[in-house]
């Protein structure tokens, strides 16, 4: 017997199906490759053991790793970074909301300007953004010499908390500029002007319809400013010194000075596990959003 025939919408489905899986093949062997296998090797890691040595032996499920998290010490960093990244994402909320408001109420060549303006710092490398605020910050930095010249003495900020937000403000900024530029950009300026008719002034206008319509912008934002933060390492390692230990840095030297991979790796699964829920958060809200704008 002959195989029955495909309908022609079916057939072209198939067709189409097997196309975009040939086409998606090298990206998924890629992020195989690269993203989860180095993945799965972490999350060996983190249930291994470490010799006296300093050596890592992986026989065995040694749950000793996730259990010291809970020290005092660990969970002092662990608040440490979760304060400090909470208020720096604050501070791009506060700073980047109103400029991304004034970005897209512009003229489209105006706006086009300013967004190149805001792309700027991503066309040098962050290692010497990082180390060019380290210079205005220091004791003979230009910050500090204007300081002394006008009587206030001299400026001892850097190696400090506050340097460190300072350096992640500057960093973290444009993720959080970007979302909601985007979310006010298509923003349907007809609801603001009828909430204006029906006699409401600028503030409540803005509670009542511009925040709640561009609030997935601001959570979007605050997502992709918060996760790098917490997890940040280089701005607390040049900015913060000894006296700012960060999450990042501490997992850093468990791999390094400590050698003491297995704890490591248990920090840095937490650290994943703590990025996807805020992911799947972020992807929660915009769908419920999005099923209550078309209901």
């Amino acid at each position: 017997m002959t195989a029955p025939k495909l309908a022609p919408d079916a057939a072209v489905r198939k067709a189409e199906s097997r196309r975009g899986v040939f086409t998606a093949m090298p990206a998924a062997i890629y992020l195989l490759i690269f993203f989860c296998t180095p993945l799965l090797i972490i999350v060996a890691y983190s249930f291994g053991t470490r010799t006296a040595t300093g050596s890592t032996r992986l026989s065995g499920w040694n749950f000793d790793s996730y259990e010291r998290i809970i020290d005092d010490l660990v969970l002092g960093i662990v608040w440490r970074s979760f304060w400090l990244a909470g208020l720096t994402t604050i501070l791009c909320l506060v700073v980047g909301y109103p400029f991304a408001y004034y970005l897209a109420t512009r003229p489209a060549r105006i706006r086009n300007i300013l967004l190149v303006l805001v792309m700027i710092p991503f066309w040098t490398n962050g290692l010497i953004r990082i180390f060019a605020i380290r210079f205005l910050l220091g004791s003979d930095g230009p910050v500090s010499q204007a300081s002394s010249s006008l009587g206030f003495g001299e400026f001892r900020i850097l190696f400090t908390p506050t340097a460190v937000i300072i350096g992640m403000l500057y960093s973290y900024l444009t993720f959080m500029v970007l979302p909601l530029y985007v979310a006010i950009e298509r923003l349907d300026w007809r609801l603001v002007e009828a909430a204006r008719d029906l006699y409401a002034n600028g503030g409540k206008a803005f509670r009542k319809v511009t925040w709640p319509l561009t609030r997935s912008g601001v959570i979007a934002g605050s997502i992709l400013v918060f996760i790098p933060s917490f997890g940040s390492y280089v701005v607390p390692e040049i900015l913060g010194g000894a006296k700012t230990l960060l999450l990042g840095s501490y997992i850093a030297r468990q791999f390094g000075q400590a050698r003491n991979w297995p704890f490591g790796a248990a920090l840095s699964v937490v650290l994943i596990v703590a990025m996807l829920i805020a992911v799947v958060v972020n992807q929660r809200s915009a769908a419920s959003e999005l099923t209550g704008s078309s209901s």
